[in-house]
């Protein structure tokens, strides 16, 4: 918390928006994540006043997290601070975000203060449906982990299977789409597996799948042939996958087709947009948010853009890479639109590294420009890792994703 918020909180009074010139333009960006500081950074360059408004102190970050949890990487190399935006000018505010009143452009935090915007970007990430699977709510997942979002979650799975006795099963189950990071699942099942294969070798992984295609697929599946034969199980959708309810005091998933339980147990349950996009009426019946694709604006609300996970963008998927490069559009797009100056057709590009062993790493990557009101993939312009490149190609994407991870928080957090 700043000495800022410090003062503010001990007074009993409502935090203000910093001083402006007259006829100055006001940003507030919420989220402090890859999307959200990226954003505000642009925002700022651009000589407009920022506020980001950001609850956490230290942010956790989501990618390479699941080495985390195969105890190949040590938790304090996903943590960091907002203290670059700071000095850069940026003003923070460590409150939540509770709504925003779209008619008078105001945002409205927990304490009750209420901050003016000429325009509003919303980066919130995502929500997970305790409501959407039965049995599965918060008190389940702190014994069923799901470990979605990074933080105590992370270090809970990996407690659990450190503690799991060698011959125990790890069952993990996967959604059916949208999600926040569509090959997420894969790394993680490739990571636990790698651990089980050096430390509990006589365990075994199940993974549950509501769906029959996914990200990399044979990518992964190629790489769970040579790696871990016999220890990494995958059930598809077709298979009888799909997970419909939970069992938290058995330690129990059941399927259409039976039930199975596990030592330990990792539930990725169904999302939805974070919160405030919700209560500023962003969100749409499917739970995301509709955009512009070349704005990023609101088709609901006007003034207010949504990026990164929380917003529906085509054919683009949700993940960190995708967050900050809809961020740096949506910056040079709402600093056009308060010039009154068209914003220039996009083109955003997403590369994704996944590990399936800490020196075995495959990507995907796509370019995309708005087409018929979405964002759409061109075709041929991205592509991924050979299904057949030796193991020396293997390490240096597995080194890609750790210089990936560098640039990226270093251009958000700095």
């Amino acid at each position: 918390m700043t000495c800022l918020g410090r003062r503010a909180l001990l007074a009993g009074i409502a935090l203000a928006p910093p001083a402006l010139a007259q006829g100055e333009s006001r940003v507030v960006v919420v989220g402090g994540g890859f999307g959200g500081a990226t954003c505000a950074r642009a925002l700022k360059r651009a000589g407009l006043a920022v506020t980001l408004v950001e609850s956490e102190a230290t942010y956790a970050a989501c990618p390479l997290s699941n080495a985390v949890i195969a105890g190949t990487r040590p938790w304090e190399r996903q943590l960091f601070s907002h203290e670059a935006l700071e000095r850069e000018g940026i003003h923070l505010i460590r409150h939540a975000a509770t709504g925003v009143d779209a008619t008078a452009r105001r945002v409205v935090l927990g304490d009750g203060t209420r901050l003016p915007y000429d325009r509003l970007v919303l980066s919130p990430g995502i929500e997970l449906r305790f409501d959407a699977l039965p049995g599965y709510d918060e008190a389940a997942a702190e014994i069923m982990p799901h470990a979605w979002k990074a933080g105590p979650q992370t270090g809970l799975l990996r407690r659990q299977l450190e503690a799991m006795e060698d011959g125990g099963t790890v069952v993990m189950t996967v959604p059916a789409n949208p999600y926040r990071c569509p090959p997420g699942p894969y790394e993680r099942a490739s990571l636990i597996a790698h651990y089980l294969k050096t430390h509990k070798r006589r365990s075994k992984l199940l993974v549950l799948d509501a769906k029959d295609s996914f990200s990399k697929q044979r990518l992964f599946q190629s790489a769970w042939a040579e790696l871990y034969p016999g220890l990494l199980e995958h059930v598809p959708l077709s298979g009888g996958g799909r997970v419909v309810a939970v069992d938290a005091a058995a330690r129990s998933v059941s399927t259409e087709f039976g039930d199975h339980a596990g030592a330990v147990v990792n539930v990725i349950p169904p999302q939805r947009a974070g919160r405030i996009a919700r209560e500023a009426g962003a969100a749409d019946r499917s739970g995301w948010c509709p955009v512009d694709p070349v704005t990023f604006e609101s088709a609901l609300v006007p003034g207010l853009h949504v990026i990164g996970d929380a917003a529906i963008a085509g054919a683009m998927p949700k993940s960190a890479f995708s967050a900050a490069a809809q961020a740096r559009v949506c910056a040079a797009a709402v600093t056009s639109l308060l010039q009154d100056r068209a914003p220039a057709m996009p083109k955003l590009i997403n590369t994704c590294y996944s590990l399936v062993a800490p020196d075995y790493g495959i990507s995907v990557a796509g370019v995309y420009r708005p087409a018929d009101g979405v964002l759409a993939e061109v075709e041929g312009a991205g592509g991924t890792s050979p299904l057949d490149a030796p193991p020396a190609f293997r390490a240096l994407e597995a080194g890609y994703a750790e210089d990936w991870f560098g640039t990226a928080t270093a251009e958000a957090f700095g």
